[in-house]
């Protein structure tokens, strides 16, 4: 009897332990899941962008989300997948997680993104403009994802030029250097050159591009097809501006 019941007990257990490798639960500590691209989305919360204009860039991102051209922009990819992550940004120092990674492969994991950006406050409201702390803060994201994928991207959208932390030039030149891309999406409600500063000082990579809005309502237009585009474009070589909206 203590010999079948034993028997039993291993057999039960083998078949639990085949349950849980099926599942992904018993997969070796260091596997990952490998994703076509790492995006961080880097947006402005600094002073100048007051409770409307905030509101906007949210509403922006969630159709983006939930456009059915984004995922068919995803699904195009080797592994149909990619990883996000989403922080504000304002001062050198001051950055909030909104979205930690988070892989994205089919539209109920692209709602879910989506929903957490719709329902998530906003963490920051004022502090100065440092896009080189943006730049830095993401830098520091991308040892801390649990998915595989070489390709690296940082999006920074914002409506004012670097005045807080170190260069810019600087962290955009350093990220460049560790195969990071970085694209914009500059908007021009209060410098109307702020497209030309990005080209000169922000975007930087192979195949390094922006999209313009105009201002804040044309933003949702401009981040849709930015993460199009960023999603789903081949590198090639030189920074390139893409026209404004």
């Amino acid at each position: 009897m203590r010999f079948e019941s034993t028997r039993r007990l291993g057999l039960i257990g083998g078949a639990c332990g085949a349950m849980l490798l099926t599942l992904g639960v018993g997969a070796p500590a260091g596997a990952q899941v490998a994703v076509d691209l790492h995006l961080v989305l880097a947006v402005d919360a600094s002073g100048s962008v007051d409770a409307t204009r905030f509101e906007l860039q949210r509403r922006g991102y969630v159709a983006a989300f939930r456009s059915p051209q984004v995922l068919q922009a995803i699904r195009g990819g080797e592994n149909q997948s990619i990883a996000v992550a989403m922080v504000q940004w304002t001062g050198p120092l001051l950055q909030a997680e909104i979205v930690p990674w988070t892989q994205i492969k089919d539209q109920a994991s692209a709602n879910s993104v989506a929903a957490i950006i719709e329902t998530t406050p906003r963490r920051l409201f004022g502090g100065g403009t440092s896009i080189s702390g943006a730049i830095d803060y993401a830098m520091r994201w991308f040892p801390q994802s649990p998915f595989k994928g070489e390709r690296r991207v940082i999006d920074i959208s914002g409506d004012g030029s670097n005045n807080g932390g170190r260069s810019v030039t600087r962290a955009r030149d350093e990220a460049v250097a560790a195969d990071v891309n970085i694209n914009g999406l500059p908007i021009l409600a209060w410098e109307p050159y702020l497209d030309q500063y990005y080209k000169e000082n922000v975007i930087g990579g192979p195949g390094a591009f922006m999209i313009v809005a105009t201002d804040f309502n044309t933003f949702a237009d401009a981040i849709l097809k930015k993460m199009i585009i960023e999603i789903a474009m081949n590198v090639r070589p030189g920074p390139t501006r893409i026209g404004k909206r």
